[in-house]
């Protein structure tokens, strides 16, 4: 792997660490905790964003001249068609937790998320923006990209979709978060850009978090009651 790529992990985990004392020091200064968080969040993921695609410049413009890439139409359409992939792929990968390993609907770590953006708006941007741009990046241009051109689609896959689980410390739902990892990835190969699995990320991304931020845990709970009995409806 490129050294610029260790540069482009390491950049990314320091903006996911820094928070740990940064916070406590901004809480500590008299900022509530929510703001501390979602201040924090973006201004660190706004400077290892612009770093990481500054280190990526090379990348970027030997993937600009490949011959088959997709061109701006086909993004569109597979960005559009990626969210619905990764809608049903998630909701399948529910379904099974909860049929067949009692695992409950609903992510903690979303609903975390949602509470820090429901007292301090700001802290949307990183579900929106940051996180799409920065882990689709990591995941599927470098981690994903660089097993798949030495091995073959099946274990690059396996190993990027695994680690973009575990990065995302909610555990009981891995089956969830691999599924994501599978459809971007496939957005990936399909298109030769990473741009398509980045807007994919975001519109879903920004589909949850309305949803989230807008409708009542009554409301949340009984779409996802209609929607583990379309997808066991299907599979029966």
């Amino acid at each position: 792997m490129p050294k610029h790529y260790w540069y482009i992990i390491v950049t990314y985990i320091a903006a996911q660490l820094s928070a740990l004392i940064a916070t406590p020091l901004l809480v500590a200064a008299g900022m509530p905790r929510f703001d501390a968080i979602a201040v924090w969040s973006v201004f660190s993921f706004t400077i290892a964003t612009i770093i990481i695609l500054y280190m990526l410049k090379p990348d970027m413009k030997d993937e600009m001249a490949r011959s088959d890439k997709a061109g701006p139409g086909k993004v569109v359409l597979w960005s559009i068609a990626g969210v619905f992939l990764a809608l049903f792929a998630q909701g399948i990968a529910a379904t099974i937790e909860n049929q067949v390993f009692g695992i409950p609907p609903g992510s903690e770590n979303t609903m975390g998320l949602m509470e820090i953006a429901r007292e301090s708006p700001l802290f949307i941007l990183l579900p929106v923006i940051f996180a799409p741009i920065t882990e689709e990046i990591i995941f599927r241009k470098i981690i994903f990209g660089s097993i798949y051109k030495r091995t073959n689609f099946l274990l690059a896959v396996l190993v990027s979709a695994l680690v973009f689980g575990a990065f995302h410390f909610d555990f009981s739902h891995m089956l969830v978060y691999f599924s994501m990892g599978v459809v971007f990835a496939f957005l990936y190969v399909k298109t030769k850009r990473i741009i398509t699995p980045i807007v994919a990320h975001m519109a879903m991304n920004s589909f949850v978090v309305a949803t989230q931020y807008f409708l009542s845990e009554e409301d949340i709970r009984r779409m996802q009651e209609q929607l583990e009995t379309i997808f066991i409806g299907g599979f029966l």
